[in-house]
């Protein structure tokens, strides 16, 4: 049977340690359900490979595997220094400026006009991760005088993050761009897109796009969660980007923003990523921290749609044992008697609200003991989505005619997505729906199963139709 007995779904990382074509099919086979294709690192014809190694396993394993990729978006670094690296004191003053002449301990470049346009006195920039934290204390538009807040060493390249401004810079740099069109040459099922602060960043990547693939926002900047709302309704899924957010937010911040953006995407019904270093010591170790197990297990307690591997899959020492261990953590959380009630405690809004009524009754209606599972009939994935927004307990199988959206529907909680062929009519629809639940085994003999799917058969559109139906008596 190749029904996996969880809900929540993993997101694995493809990398040096993980591409070869048999260890792919082995993480599909652990539990991962979604590969994601790192565009910060490897060339293009790693990542042609990897997608072909998932298309290959996805064969060999049965069920649809998605695929994301993830754009690396505006890194913004500082310049050089002469002698590779600097000492830093407390209180002292190092000047920021266009001019690409190699740094030293008083003066460094940073090469992006944009930031010296965003800058006013008072601001704090953080540098390598947070590990330099500079205070502005005047600026100009090509240079600022800082002082050194924190931090006791500063070297090549390191990272610039401004957390109290607004980057007039475009999501989307222009290796992006060409990234974006080789991902959907290649016919990903997922974009991400790196560093949004605004919605026109996501009104951008859809309009390149152009319905290629679905759309996915990493929040992991101030400004995008000040807008959390406009960006979320041009958004198909939203990923909670754990890393770079913890730099440019406080620690303790962290945990209310990611409770934030999974309650802001479930009333959408927008699947929702957990991110970073979620079983990080797993990269050198065959077993996680138990802080580590209680992150990925939070996650999954607050309904995230999918919980995600990066460094422990990529380059780690153990991405196999990495995915059965999350595996296994969400298996432990959703056998816990508390899970279902958690699940239960918020649902929804109506927000069309014929087809919200119909998913509703059809939640409502499942929570009888003999319901064995519901089927969803979908032409582009919405009613499947709005079925999952309601997490029911009972399993949910989609059926579409078409790859691309049981792909995309691999990352969506608790839907185990299969490709069918379009009905002919009602009499057509329930015999599928019985037939592929049962063949799964998903319906045993003589249960109950509901049907939803919207008529015209094949019209794009939200469902109108709720079917009860039995499987026969064997």
């Amino acid at each position: 049977m190749t029904v996996r007995a969880r809900r929540a779904r993993i997101v694995a990382t493809l990398g040096p340690a993980s591409r070869a074509p048999d260890m792919v099919v082995r993480l599909a086979q652990a539990g991962a359900d979604v590969f994601r294709l790192n565009f910060s690192h490897g060339t293009h014809e790693d990542h042609a490979a990897n997608y072909e190694a998932v298309r290959a396993a996805e064969a060999q394993v049965g069920r649809p595997l998605g695929i994301l990729a993830d754009l690396q978006g505006p890194k913004l670094r500082l310049g050089r220094f002469a002698d590779g690296s600097v000492a830093l004191e407390r209180g002292q003053t190092l000047r920021l400026d266009l001019d690409p002449t190699p740094g030293d301990k008083t003066r460094v470049s940073v090469p992006h006009p944009e930031i010296f346009a965003a800058l006013k006195p008072g601001l704090c920039l953080l540098l390598d991760d947070g590990k330099v934290r500079l205070e502005v204390v005047s600026c100009g538009k090509d240079f600022a005088e800082t002082r050194v807040v924190a931090g006791d060493k500063l070297s090549d390249r390191k990272g610039v993050a401004v957390p109290g401004a607004v980057i007039p810079l475009s999501a989307l740099t222009d290796k992006d761009r060409a990234d974006l069109a080789f991902a959907l040459r290649l016919g990903v099922d997922w974009i991400a897109l790196s560093f949004v602060q605004r919605a026109d960043d996501m009104a951008e990547l859809r309009r390149l796009v152009e319905g290629r693939a679905a759309v996915l926002a990493k929040i992991e900047k101030p400004a995008a969660l000040e807008r959390l709302d406009e960006i979320l309704d041009l958004c198909d899924g939203v990923m909670v980007a754990r890393g770079d957010l913890g730099v440019e937010v406080d620690p303790e911040e962290v945990p209310i923003a990611q409770k934030v953006i999974l309650r802001a995407a479930r009333q959408r019904g927008v699947p929702a990523i957990v991110a970073t270093q979620m079983l990080e010591s797993m990269t050198n170790s065959p077993t996680p921290t138990r802080a580590e197990a209680s992150d990925v297990a939070n996650a999954v307690y607050e309904g995230a749609d999918a919980v995600m591997l990066s460094a422990e899959t990529a380059s780690g020492q153990y991405p196999l044992e990495s995915v059965a261990m999350m595996d296994r953590i969400i298996a432990r959380v959703e056998a816990d008697p508390l899970w279902p009630g958690l699940m239960d405690a918020e649902h929804a809004g109506m927000q069309e609200a014929e087809v919200d009524a119909l998913v509703a009754a059809a939640r409502k209606a499942a929570e009888s003991g003999r319901t064995a599972c519901l089927v969803v009939f979908t032409t582009l994935g919405g009613t499947a989505r709005r079925l999952s927004r309601e997490r029911p307990l009972q399993p949910a199988l989609a059926l579409t005619p078409r790859p691309e959206i049981a792909r995309r529907l691999a990352l969506v909680w608790g839907l185990e997505p299969r490709v069918g062929p379009q009905p002919t009519g009602l009499k057509d629809l329930t015999e599928q729906a019985i037939e592929t639940s049962m063949k799964l085994g998903i319906a045993p003999p003589g249960r109950r199963i509901l049907i939803l799917a919207g008529t015209p058969f094949g019209a794009p559109g939200a469902a109108n139709l709720l079917r009860l139906a039995h499987t026969p008596n064997r």
